[in-house]
């Protein structure tokens, strides 16, 4: 009599067993890259067209500093610099400066509560769904939009400064992620370690890491692996 060869029920039990808890130990983590990858693209191309859009709003209306000349209070300068970038810019929604489109608070990368307004510039919500908020000298993006997301600085709160002139870390007429100088180079020092160093870490090194390892440095270690 031919015999055959099989698993028994109990075997079989046993493998899926043990595959399910593997799968329970491993997809955590595989979402979890999958996430920050998003977050990574969406962070860089926010970035590239901001830069897109000041470019082309200095090639028709000329260089920043002579944007605002007959403004005289912060807010005229905020909402004229506002005009011109997003008119280069897909904009779903134009909430001024009212809280219809940017989170009225948030927290620092720490968890801490932040006590005012993440920032009082004007608001709007970007074709992609993210939302922003652009002031006269900055510009702030929470890139899940205003009901999603932690609301947090260096998760989906990411910080860019407008730059007028040749100073500081700035070049006249660009715009750089928070922690660049005018060489290209972030701030040394532990990424987790200042509110001002995230969007710059993502910009340089194409990785959300600081968020589950706190020994990367700028020089040597600029990821988990």
């Amino acid at each position: 009599m031919k015999r055959f060869l099989a698993f028994t029920l109990a075997e079989t039990l046993i493998v899926m067993g043990i595959i399910g808890v593997v799968a329970a130990l491993t997809l955590p983590n595989l979402n979890s890259s999958t996430g920050d990858k998003e977050k990574v693209a969406k962070v860089k191309k926010i970035y590239s067209n901001l830069e897109d859009a000041l470019g082309r709003a200095v090639a028709v209306y000329g260089p920043i500093s002579e944007w605002t000349q007959n403004d005289t209070s912060s807010d005229a300068k905020s909402k004229r610099v506002a005009d011109r970038l997003t008119e280069f810019m897909k904009i779903s929604k134009d909430c001024g400066k009212s809280d219809g489109c940017f989170p009225k608070k948030g927290k620092f990368f720490d968890g801490e509560e932040m006590s005012t307004y993440l920032r009082d510039g004007y608001h709007y919500i970007l074709a992609d769904g993210s939302a922003i908020s652009i002031s006269y000298n900055s510009i702030e993006v929470d890139i899940d939009g205003q009901n999603k997301g932690p609301n947090r600085i260096g998760y989906d709160i990411f910080v860019f400064y407008i730059c007028w002139e040749d100073e500081y870390d700035c070049i006249k007429d660009t715009i750089l992620p928070d922690g660049f100088d005018d060489t290209g180079n972030g701030k040394s020092g532990n990424a987790g370690s200042d509110v001002s160093y995230y969007a710059t870490w993502i910009i340089r090194n194409d990785n959300m890491d600081y968020l589950k390892c706190s020994t990367l440095n700028w020089e040597t270690k600029t990821s988990c692996k």
